[in-house]
């Protein structure tokens, strides 16, 4: 029997399937695997990554990890000593340079606070010299007697306003300048106690108010000629020139003998004072060194780091958190000085007056902290983290798709910007005298104002050419083709 080739099966195989159709079924499966032969694959490949990332760390060295704490450390260290040198220079400053130190506290007389307590202070004192209720009941009849009392309490507002007027006046800011001028000159601050205005010893800080004294009875000898008894003579210092026997003098002028401790004006009274005052002594003499090791400090912090950026975020959070420590120690200092100071007219005026004294370092706290803020924001923004991708990718879209909007706009004022002019001429013209009325009435100085007259002009002179030219062109009819 013949069977076609067609038909016949191949050989080999009993069933009719050849080596070949084997082949191809055995490739099928080995290139379409099941799923738990991917399950199988994907377990490997992520045990073979967590081996190669441990033999990565293991690889690493230790140094990088020990660069990363000791930068850290640097970093935090170098952020409280720069804070400590801006403090330091601030005090140095301040205490040190004449033309500061009157910069300072010259305001303090105009100072409503403080004026009411140095006011109330000098009362008391000249009431105390003057013992003016003794001298009323000495020259009042022994009937009326009993007036003396009301008569020293009308007698004593009217000498507390003459302090007070005496203190706002312009002839006292001079002296008040001199009396500080005088401390610095002599070359003794406050820290080394041995100037004659203002003094500081272990246990107090004085200030000298004997010429205000003086100033206030010359003015009452005028207005109240009989409160003394006689005539009184006392040196004007009207003109800043305060001659070294002042007490001397007052005591002669009004016959008294002065006590040791008259017109003397406790503003501290505590022997801390003393150890701080020789810490900042010290401090003083050390201070370009202090300021040199902070600048090397932060410079080895940078060098050592294996990762800047992250040194760069840590330092900008530790000088926030510095100034924020600084600030809240010199803040309870503060208070602790105010507690020994009785509650009242006393209090207050201490309050305004280290108010005034430290707002320039209130200043430099704020400025530190929005210096670390800044350089921690951007460190971190700089970083390769999500946020900070997304944020500058879409600062970049943003800033892209508002520069096509810009020139989109400028191509549109160029094109109708002209004829827009031209078309409402008055109007602009009025509003551009608006605006100019609204910056000089904001900006006051002569200098602004100035500046303000040339823009305006430039504006004016700048609108009107814009709109003869647009009215030319519209006149003007376009050439002829051909």
């Amino acid at each position: 029997m013949n069977i076609p080739a067609s038909e016949s099966p191949p050989a080999g195989s009993p069933d009719g399937t050849g080596p070949e159709d084997e082949r191809v079924e055995d490739s099928a499966r080995v290139g379409v695997p099941d799923s738990e032969e991917i399950e199988r694959l994907r377990a490997e490949v992520t045990a073979l990554r967590a081996q190669l990332e441990g033999q990565g760390r293991r690889r690493r060295p230790r140094g990088v990890a020990i660069r990363r704490g000791v930068a850290a450390v640097l970093a935090a260290v170098a952020a409280f000593a720069l804070v400590t040198s801006v403090v330091g220079l601030w005090a140095a400053r301040t205490t040190l340079n004449t033309d500061r130190w009157v910069a300072t506290v010259a305001p303090l007389p105009q100072d409503p606070k403080v004026n009411a307590a140095v006011a109330e202070y000098a009362t008391t004192e000249v009431f105390r010299v003057l013992d003016v209720e003794q001298r009323l009941r000495a020259v009042l009849p022994e009937q009326a007697a009993f007036v003396a009392g009301p008569l020293t309490g009308q007698i004593r507002e009217q000498v507390r306003k003459t302090v007070q007027n005496v203190l706002g006046s312009d002839r006292f800011q001079v002296i008040w300048v001199e009396l500080n001028r005088q401390l610095h000159q002599r070359m003794v601050a406050v820290i080394e106690g041995e100037s004659s205005v203002v003094t500081a010893s272990e246990d107090s800080v004085q200030i000298d108010l004997l010429p205000l004294i003086n100033q206030v009875l010359r003015q009452l000898s005028d207005q109240l000629p009989t409160l003394f008894g006689k005539q009184v003579t006392l040196p004007d210092l009207s003109s800043g020139a305060i001659p070294e026997n002042l007490r001397l003098r007052v005591e002669e002028a009004l016959g008294v003998t002065l006590p040791a401790n008259f017109a003397t004006f406790t503003v501290y009274d505590s022997g801390q004072l003393w150890e701080v005052q020789q810490a900042v002594d010290s401090a003083k003499r050390y201070l370009a060194l202090f300021v040199a090791g902070t600048i090397l400090l932060l410079l080895a912090a940078f060098v050592v780091s294996p990762q800047r950026r992250r040194t760069a975020v840590q330092f900008g959070l530790w000088l926030v958190a510095a100034a924020v420590t600084v600030t809240a120690v010199l803040r309870a200092v503060r208070r602790e000085i105010l507690e020994t100071v009785p509650a009242g007219v006393y209090h207050d005026g201490v309050d305004a007056a280290m108010t005034t004294v430290f707002s320039l370092l209130r200043e430099r706290a704020v400025q530190l902290i929005l210096i670390g803020s800044a350089i921690a924001l951007l460190a971190y923004l700089a970083g390769p983290g999500r946020f900070p991708v997304w944020l500058r990718r879409s600062t970049a879209r943003g800033t892209a798709a508002g520069w096509r909007q810009v020139r989109a706009g400028s191509a549109v004022v160029v094109a109708r910007g002209p004829g827009f002019i031209a078309a409402h001429l008055d109007p602009v013209r009025v509003g551009g005298l608006v605006v100019a009325i609204l910056l000089a009435l904001v900006l006051s100085s002569w200098t602004s104002l100035l500046v303000i007259v040339v823009l305006l002009a430039a504006y004016e002179v700048a609108v009107t050419l814009i709109a003869r030219r647009q009215a030319e062109a519209v006149r003007t009819p376009p050439p002829a083709l051909g």
